[in-house]
């Protein structure tokens, strides 16, 4: 599977592209792509239903470590799934290569990992930390993944674009003939 459009151009591009097509293709992207927008969708169902009656059996404390950590973890899916549809739209050549290396800064998988302890988490329900839990071990993996598709770009050699090569030919000739 090669995307179209500008990244099958040969621009050193073309590797990285093959490569991540390949790899958004594959079973292990499918298996961390569904499971990551299902953990969204099993999140938001608990946040906007379960999660709503647990809150509030919560004191003052416990309210605000809830509040706080289903705030990180809600940051935390959103950038994870915005991260996963990116592959997968450059993969289907939906957007090119460029066009998701300027959308890539909007995701920032560094900072949102756990964070610092909160006074009240051993209040919070079991259903969240749970959640909690196996969102940073979904969001460890695919700052794995990330780092290996960034090592991926910055090894791709950079290759001549062979169209470039022939348009310099015609243009030394078209030189040569004013002459």
């Amino acid at each position: 599977m090669k995307a179209t459009g500008e990244n099958s151009r040969n621009d050193g591009n073309e590797s990285l592209v093959d490569f991540l097509a390949r790899f958004t293709a594959s079973d292990q992207f499918a298996g961390i792509f569904k499971e990551g927008m299902g953990l969204v969708e099993e999140t938001a169902n608990y946040l906007d239903g379960p999660g709503r009656q647990d809150a509030r059996l919560l004191d003052r404390t416990g309210a605000i470590a809830y509040a706080t950590e289903s705030m990180r973890l809600t940051t935390r899916l959103m950038q994870l799934a915005s991260w996963l549809l990116l592959q997968r739209a450059v993969s289907a050549g939906e957007i090119s290569l460029e066009d998701a290396s300027k959308e890539k800064h909007r995701i920032n998988l560094a900072e949102i990992g756990a964070g610092h302890t909160l006074t009240g988490y051993d209040q919070i329900p079991l259903a969240l930390k749970e959640l909690v839990d196996r969102s940073l071990r979904l969001h460890e993996r695919i700052q794995k993944l990330d780092e290996m598709l960034s090592a991926k770009a910055r090894s791709a050699p950079v290759q001549p674009n062979p169209v470039s090569h022939q348009m310099d030919r015609l243009a030394a000739v078209f030189k040569m003939a004013r002459r």
